[in-house]
């Protein structure tokens, strides 16, 4: 581009391009390194996670709470929870982890929080991709797979991921107590969201209250892509999209009114 010479949008999308692809190449050499293990360990770890919860369970009760397979109940949980976990968690803390690049000019908080969200959704999208054919494959399962109920409830933890992320990012860049109140208010939010057990199964009055976590409506999405009988009624996509839309228009919001300040405070 010629000196003074003002950018155009397609230009701007172009340099953003490149930007958020020069960040990926270094979250990846970053996050798994340069050899082979570090990529197999994002599969390894949720192959372990799963084998553990189905041992345990198995031993203490005789099937799972539908269908006949505790591998394949809990992964329908565990790894679209994994998804929008990892992404919250690994957006939240974006401009802690670009600050040197973000003093450039070309590079955004924007670019540095898409960076990280691509990266970590695509990286979940393989390995439970990978997960999901071999345990079809290797342990014998067979029936009728909803493929688009899965891209829906992957979607839609995704979005989450990114929405709850995003102003993370700017609470734990203001406040920085805020890490820490999350991570406790966080804790019980695995056994609260339908991973271990069928929101089906809570009673009335709990049930009403268990509504609002919008990880159930995305496990239960999946858990109606790989059993065909089951009903998730109570799958609202558009409380999830909403939730997650407004949690994202703040903390972008909040960023870009208070960025130049996160970056002289930190």
């Amino acid at each position: 581009m010629a000196d003074g010479a003002v950018p155009t949008s397609a230009t701007r999308r172009f340099l953003s391009g490149r930007v958020i692809s020069a960040l990926i190449l270094r979250e990846m050499a970053t996050t798994y390194g340069r050899s082979a293990f570090g990529y197999a360990w994002a599969v390894l770890e949720p192959v372990a996670a799963i084998t553990v919860l189905t041992l345990i369970m198995s031993l203490a009760f005789s099937s799972p709470p539908i269908g006949t397979s505790f591998a394949l109940f809990y992964a329908t949980g565990y790894l679209p929870f994994m998804l929008y976990s990892d992404v919250s968690g690994k957006i939240s803390v974006a401009l802690k982890f670009s600050k040197p690049l973000l003093a450039y000019p070309r590079v955004t908080f924007i670019d540095a929080i898409m960076a990280r969200f691509i990266l970590n959704l695509l990286t979940h999208v393989v390995v439970f991709a990978a997960f999901m054919g071999g345990l079809w494959i290797f342990a014998g399962l067979h029936g009728v797979i909803e493929f688009s109920a899965i891209l829906r409830a992957l979607s839609m933890a995704a979005m989450l991921g990114l929405g709850v992320g995003a102003l993370n990012c700017v609470l734990t860049s203001l406040f920085s107590f805020w890490e820490r109140i999350w991570a406790i208010l966080n804790r019980p939010l695995f056994i609260i969201s339908a991973v271990l057990f069928m929101f089906d199964d809570v009673p009335g009055q709990f049930r009403d209250i268990l509504w609002f976590n919008p990880i159930v409506h995305f496990v239960g999405m999946m858990r109606m892509a790989f059993y065909p009988t089951y009903d998730g009624h109570y799958v609202s996509e558009a409380y999830v999209y909403g939730f997650s839309l407004i949690c994202l228009a703040f903390g972008l919001l909040f960023l870009r009114r208070f960025f130049q300040k996160i970056m002289r405070d930190s």
